[in-house]
């Protein structure tokens, strides 16, 4: 009789004691944030922690092998009268101009294009998927010889056209060079851009379309009233995606031309690598990085807007 009933109470007293951690379990809120722990372990660890290590190179003198000194803003106000920074800064913006543009240009007019009922749809678009999936290093491999001085393969072609004369040196002038890198960079965007666009076009009703051409809508005012305002968000959250992944554009120039010729096409990724690893510069090249978040936050936000007009098309109000 003793021994069934201290074999009773002894589980009602682990239960007891463990019922606190029961209850706390069941608490949603608790177990959300046990799920995220892992995920914010990982951010801290890969994405914090080095974000905010750069940020602190930057205010000191490190180099490769020896600490540094806190200098406070005497690397920023340095890069003012660096020649080579502010070319880097000049060539980073024309080169995310220009390169997005035209990739929202094509991208777009693709998708539209792949949007229709075409014969081997669904081939054309594994083939247009192709320049995004292949290595950069491989592509910028193929670039750097298409574009090679003495066996490139572009040149050859005019030549046999009758086009040019002589071969072009595309890597060995600088706005030859600054065009040549956009291209390629164009080429290995486009992709992106117009399934993205194409996964957009896709969730836009026919009905809008079929109600804007009994209404006597033209082709370019359903394209103007109909698809431009329904694709919005997505548009803007695209364009930030793209913008950012130009912006920071590193393997592509630096496997190129290693911000040649003569430092003409220096972006500022490939230009605080530079000063930072091989010529040692930590804290400088730490403080031209921390340079390009400014211009990050401005692509940031653009995308939030985009995401608040898609609060106000489901009806929703603003905060």
């Amino acid at each position: 009789m003793n021994t069934s009933t201290t074999s009773q109470a002894i589980p009602d007293a682990v239960l007891a004691t463990r019922r606190p951690l029961i209850d706390l379990l069941d608490d949603r809120r608790v177990l959300s944030f046990l799920f995220m722990l892992p995920a914010v372990g990982l951010l801290v660890v890969f994405l914090a922690y080095p974000l905010g290590l750069g940020v602190w190179l930057g205010f000191t003198d490190a180099r490769i092998g020896r600490v540094g000194i806190f200098v406070g803003l005497e690397n920023y106000i340095s890069l003012f009268d660096d020649s080579v920074f502010l070319l880097s800064v000049f060539n980073t913006i024309l080169y995310t101009t220009v390169a997005t543009v035209f990739k929202f240009a094509l991208g777009l007019w693709l998708a539209l294009l792949l949007n229709h009922s075409l014969p081997f749809k669904s081939f054309i678009r594994a083939i247009v998927l192709l320049p995004y999936i292949i290595p950069t290093v491989l592509s910028a491999i193929a670039f750097w010889w298409m574009y090679d001085a003495q066996f490139s393969i572009i040149s050859w072609a005019l030549v046999k056209m009758g086009l040019i004369d002589n071969f072009i040196d595309f890597l060995g002038q600088p706005n030859a060079a600054r065009a040549s890198l956009i291209f390629a960079n164009v080429w290995r965007g486009i992709p992106f851009v117009a399934i993205c666009l194409l996964a957009g076009l896709q969730t836009i009703s026919p009905s809008l379309y079929e109600a804007a051409a009994l209404d006597g809508a033209t082709s370019w005012q359903r394209f103007r009233h109909v698809t431009v305002p329904m694709l919005l968000p997505i548009l803007a959250i695209v364009m930030t995606f793209s913008v950012l992944f130009t912006f920071t554009d590193f393997q592509l120039v630096y496997a190129i031309t290693r911000g040649g010729p003569v430092n003409a096409t220096h972006l500022m990724a490939t230009l605080a690598f530079q000063r930072a690893i091989p010529g040692g510069q930590l804290g400088e090249g730490a403080a031209i990085a921390t340079a390009m978040i400014p211009f990050l936050v401005v692509a940031t936000l653009f995308s939030y807007y985009g995401l608040q007009r898609r609060k106000w098309q489901q009806g929703s109000q603003d905060d």
